[in-house]
């Protein structure tokens, strides 16, 4: 067994939807019936990367995951990342109310 570094070490919601997220990539790829060879020489990474991003190890780089998510032309996907922000709106909201009512 490997011993946990700072890196491994995650809140259980982030780590349980790390480990989803892999799952959605290893659905995706078994859609499109490529293999996980396939997919590593698309990406350029090797093989045992690919298999960590579909268990969602986060060791894995961001920039691995983007690479993966190209060799099955899902790289756009990436731009759904924090679309949906109420929490920010709702500040930027407060923010321009308070700009607005001390005018």
């Amino acid at each position: 067994m490997t011993k946990a570094t700072r890196s491994t070490l995650l809140p259980r919601k982030i780590a349980e939807k790390l480990r989803i997220a892999g799952e959605q990539i290893r659905l995706a790829r078994l859609r499109r019936n490529f293999t996980i060879a396939l997919v590593a020489d698309r990406a350029q990474c090797s093989e045992l990367t690919v298999s960590k991003i579909e268990r969602g190890e986060p060791t894995v780089s961001m920039g691995a995951y983007l690479r993966v998510l190209y060799a099955m032309q899902l790289a756009d996907d990436i731009e759904l990342l924090a679309k949906h922000d109420p929490l920010g709106r709702d500040l930027q909201d407060l923010k321009l109310r308070k700009r607005a009512s001390s005018r």
